[in-house]
């Protein structure tokens, strides 16, 4: 088998193990904590020993494990999505190289963080299969966080908390960086400038100390 077919099928694989990682998540009713502790642990297997993990071939041997904010269950909200059935389509910024991505807002979700009301729109992935987005940067972005921004819904991937009617799950506990906060080889959608929070979200993913700037 080639090299390149081999790299192929590795990334499939990948994100069937991430979808079940989901899978498992969602069905799993035990206390926000000892959920998350299972999901990082999870986490940390697939990123530490994957082809096609983002963390580079050379520093798989010394990983450790994914830097996280402690578990912080005023964080697990849920939130009516509002359709935006006007928005026009836009593109959402990406790192590295390449075309924007193209994107349509379907709605928006509504909570509040230690009482400050904030807002965060719903895209729409407007390629092969789609799916939902949901990125995000905060007050901790450019510091604790990746400036760029994390993710809270990925469903094209199969990386979301699932939803209950017009509610969606907004666990920002399982937020997570993009691939390419391990590796400029891989070309991540941001968040954009609508979807920059000022207050500081203290959960999910974080950066390890040597890649705080």
């Amino acid at each position: 088998m080639s090299d390149a077919a081999s790299a192929h099928l590795a990334l499939a694989d990948w994100r069937r193990q991430v979808s079940e990682l989901y899978a498992s998540l969602r069905a799993d009713h035990r206390p926000g904590p000892m959920r998350a502790v299972a999901y990082r642990a999870a986490r940390d297997r697939i990123f530490g020993s994957h082809p096609s993990s983002a963390i580079p071939e050379a520093e798989r041997r010394d990983f450790r494990g994914l830097a996280f904010f402690r578990h912080d269950s005023a964080l697990q909200l849920r939130a009516r999505l509002v359709p935006d059935p006007e928005a026009a389509a836009l593109d959402v910024p990406r790192s590295g190289e390449g075309p924007q991505m193209p994107f349509a807002r379907i709605g928006w979700v509504r909570f509040a963080v230690d009482g400050t009301p904030c807002r965060l729109s719903v895209y729409w992935l407007n390629e092969y299969a789609g799916g939902i987005f949901i990125p995000f940067g905060d007050g901790t972005s450019g510091g604790e966080a990746y400036g760029g921004g994390r993710y809270l819904w990925d469903s094209a991937k199969g990386a979301d908390l699932g939803s209950d009617g017009d509610e969606l799950n907004l666990d920002f506990n399982y937020a997570y960086h993009p691939s390419c906060v391990y590796d400029p080889i891989w070309s991540c959608p941001l968040a954009p400038q609508e979807n920059r929070l000022t207050v500081p979200i203290a959960a999910g993913e974080r950066l390890p100390e040597a890649k705080r700037r």
